[in-house]
């Protein structure tokens, strides 16, 4: 069978359910090849992205230029994408996908729009005290390329930066090989999220123009959105510098299904995971031995028919497997301990289980509310937290591009109330020089 069985939850544990770090992702032979001939030998992922930040930091467009051809296989002159070129994109499109790409960035923005926060300043007798909610000046949007090009990623990440105000939405997609240019999908869908400009720059050296600033690319505030190993390495290596949405590994689904659920629709479920990558996970906990074996029949059934089968088998095969519990309570303590990014729940009355999740990227209840719904058309962003971050951390939101600055506006009677304490508190701290910036004001 295509996807495994496990009956030992502890076994779960040690498979499916646990996951590699960053530094210990391995990339394939021919990539290490690459690394090794770009670098020299012994080169890591982590090392080639520090040294592709370092020469775009210090050489800036040229070497830009230069990773592009020797990386994205594209002699560059210009980066930055022109408007004819937008428009030739639209030409090149079915008008029923851009008619579908308007829809789904309507939806995504009616949803962001619910989450509009205001600045705000509370009066008293003492002063005023409040917050300024402000947008982010300049984001940039990182939108993958490669083989299968992402434009709802780069709508479920600039339309709620736009939403809050942001007032320049920078995007960066690699060029294909065979054009020179952005995929027309990416590069429709960013006119439609309504983004300032756009470049054609891929993998880490894009990260590193971002953050750090070239003669044709500007420096931005925050980086968001998905990509490679190499993308995320150089997201990582750059925040600080530059804020950052998350690290995102591997996406994920794990579903919970009783008795009651169709095996057919559990397994497509499973493999549109699958198929997004070699190291996706795809995970059923399921209470019904007999729902688990029917799975496992419709997997291997419904693999053949997908276009993407080798790479879905082996997600299949390495990374995801159906779990038998013994009640829904422990596969929804196993859920929270886990921490999925897609939560999908194939059980009867659903909602009635919300109250059991604490860790979850998104919630996707019932049959018809499924996660291909999520990716694409529901609303929220499908960027979410991976590698088990949804116990601390959110999807992509409205907040993501706001920063908020605190007000202090207090007078006399209110530096008389707090003035004793606070010198109190300087001097348990040792610090003489706060407690008499608060003795002078009261002395006077």
């Amino acid at each position: 069978m295509p996807i495994p069985l496990f009956d030992d939850i502890d076994a779960a544990r040690r498979g499916p359910l646990q996951r590699v770090a960053l530094d210990a992702v391995e990339v394939s032979p021919a990539v290490q090849r690459s690394l090794e001939t770009m670098f020299g030998p012994g080169t890591t992922p982590a090392s080639a992205v520090d040294r592709i930040i370092a020469s775009v930091r210090s050489e800036g467009d040229v070497a830009l230029q230069r990773w592009s051809e020797q990386i994205e296989g594209v002699a560059l002159t210009t980066f930055e994408v022109e408007r004819s070129t937008i428009a030739a994109a639209y030409a090149a499109l079915d008008p029923a996908l851009v008619a579908a790409l308007r829809v789904a960035a309507a939806e995504i923005e009616r949803f962001h729009r619910k989450q509009t926060r205001q600045s705000w300043v509370d009066w008293t007798d003492e002063g005023a005290l409040g917050q300024l909610v402000l947008p982010l000046e300049r984001v940039g949007v990182y939108a993958p390329g490669g083989t299968a090009p992402l434009p709802s990623s780069l709508l479920m990440a600039a339309i709620p930066a736009r939403v809050a105000g942001v007032p320049e939405i920078i995007v960066c997609s690699p060029p294909q090989r065979a054009s020179g240019e952005i995929s027309p999908l990416v590069l429709v869908a960013a006119d439609i999220a309504g983004v300032s400009r756009i470049f054609r720059l891929g993998g880490a050296q894009a990260i590193a123009a971002l953050a750090y600033g070239t003669a044709s690319v500007p420096r931005v505030d925050k980086i968001v959105g998905p990509g490679n190993l190499f993308v995320v390495l150089a997201k990582r290596a750059v925040y600080g510098t530059v804020d950052i949405e998350a690290l995102p590994g591997p996406t994920e689904t794990l579903v919970i299904a009783d008795r009651h659920a169709d095996p057919e629709l559990v397994a497509a479920d499973l493999l549109a995971q699958a198929e997004h990558d070699v190291i996706a996970s795809a995970i059923l906990l399921t209470d019904s031995p007999e729902l688990a074996r029917s799975v496992q029949v419709a997997v291997a059934q419904q693999l053949e028919e997908l276009e993407r089968a080798p790479i879905a088998a082996q997600a299949l095969a390495n990374h995801s497997g159906i779990v038998l519990v013994p009640t829904l309570d422990v596969a929804f303590e196993l859920s929270n301990e886990y921490g999925p990014e897609h939560l999908c729940l194939l059980v009867e009355n659903p909602w009635q289980y919300v109250g059991k999740v604490r860790n979850a990227g998104g919630i996707f209840l019932g049959e018809r509310s499924f996660e291909v719904l999520g990716d694409y058309v529901a609303g929220p962003s499908h960027i979410m937290p991976t590698g088990g971050t949804a116990r601390y951390a959110s999807p992509v939101n409205v907040d993501d591009f706001r920063k908020i600055i605190s007000l202090i506006g207090l007078n006399e009677q209110a530096l008389q109330r707090l003035g004793p304490v606070a010198q109190r508190l300087a001097t348990a701290e040792g610090l003489t020089g706060h407690a008499a910036a608060v003795r002078r004001r009261l002395e006077k």
